[in-house]
């Protein structure tokens, strides 16, 4: 059976005093409204002896503010490589003397209206409304109603909220470079391409890492030997995409999309009686969990999933103390917060010799 809730009231009969004086001494102002030593000293010994807390929400609403931030995502929460945005919005919020109210729609607008309306039921101070796939989205009406910061979500043109975005188009540049400067020249593409426009999937992160790749290749006088547009990034598509090239040759690399299709990519090419990196460079995004355990690792780009929850947590936390007054200056900027997406050099890339 539950226990009863300590009250106010229950902290007040202990030490023997009225409600009013039990509450100004454990809010602190017992002195100055002259309260006697000895009864304050009655009511904090009352309270720690009786495990007195305080009711958050009701010191919430006498003060003004929770300390408290709500976490909204599609399916982030469910993600094993996606949850660590949650991760890194919780470490950030208690730094900053906040907690993290976590709520998942898996993608229903209907639930997503009723967990922002407890969120603001509940008072929370801020909002990081999130998405474990970056693509933009219409967003809900009512998220003005506070501090509020997009996580992974991506918007056109000037946004009026702060985004937090994964460096998609340096990350396609980069693992082009790491192609190129390998010494590549057959650069074979698995997910999109090989134009701008061969985009099949509804996330913009395709988009932004082909833009950076044909940037670069584009730079060293190259185009990509193939390119396969591909809708899901699962290891059977990148397994028939790689076997469908291997039919007409050995491609000198392959660049692929994520660590799924890379995966198949791997099967076809070892199918094949070939090595990677011996006969095939493999490079590829995300940094999922498989990319170490393959043989030999993929050198990947991994999403900087906990950096981005932290960048959002502080840039909520920013505005919040921006509008109490506490932080001096011009407010935080909206706009658009891109996170490095670190390269995890591995073992799946050669050297050419030209």
């Amino acid at each position: 059976m539950a226990s009863t809730r300590v009250t106010l009231a229950h902290v007040a009969a202990e030490a023997g005093v009225a409600v009013s004086t039990a509450s100004l001494v454990l809010s602190g102002r017992g002195t100055a409204v002259r309260i006697s030593a000895s009864s304050q000293q009655r009511v904090r010994e009352a309270a720690a002896r009786l495990g007195y807390r305080p009711n958050a929400v009701s010191v919430g609403l006498r003060k003004g503010h929770t300390s408290t931030l709500g976490f909204i995502s599609d399916s982030v929460a469910s993600s094993r490589l996606a949850g660590e945005m949650i991760k890194g919005a919780i470490e950030a919020a208690r730094d900053r003397g906040f907690m993290v109210f976590v709520g998942e729609t898996g993608g229903n607008t209907n639930l997503e209206r009723q967990l922002l309306d407890a969120m603001f039921d509940r008072q929370v101070d801020g909002v990081i409304l999130a998405s474990m796939l970056t693509h933009g989205r219409d967003l809900p009406t009512d998220l003005t109603r506070t501090p509020a910061v997009l996580l992974n979500i991506a918007t056109d043109g000037d946004p009026a909220l702060p985004v937090v975005l994964p460096a998609e188009h340096q990350a396609g540049r980069d693992a082009a470079m790491t192609l190129v400067e390998a010494g590549h020249r057959d650069i074979h593409l698995i997910g999109a391409g090989p134009g701008p426009d061969d985009v099949r999937t509804i996330s913009s992160a395709a988009r932004q890492r082909l833009a950076g790749i044909l940037e670069v290749l584009g730079e060293h006088g190259l185009t990509p030997a193939s390119g396969r547009s591909i809708n899901q990034w699962l290891p059977p598509e990148g397994y028939r995409a790689a076997r469908a090239l291997l039919e007409h040759g050995v491609p000198g690399a392959l660049l692929c999309f994520n660590d799924r299709l890379a995966m198949g990519a791997y099967q076809a090419v070892q199918e094949h009686g070939l090595s990677i990196p011996g006969d095939v460079s493999v490079v590829s995004f995300d940094d999922a969990s498989i990319a170490a355990w393959l043989h030999p690792g993929l050198t990947t780009f991994a999403l900087p999933h906990r950096s981005m929850g932290k960048r959002a947590a502080d840039l909520v936390v920013d505005v919040i103390e921006h509008d109490r007054g506490k932080s001096p200056g011009p407010a935080p900027g909206s706009g658009i917060h891109l996170i490095p997406m670190p390269l995890r050099d591995r073992d799946s890339v050669r050297e050419v010799t030209l």
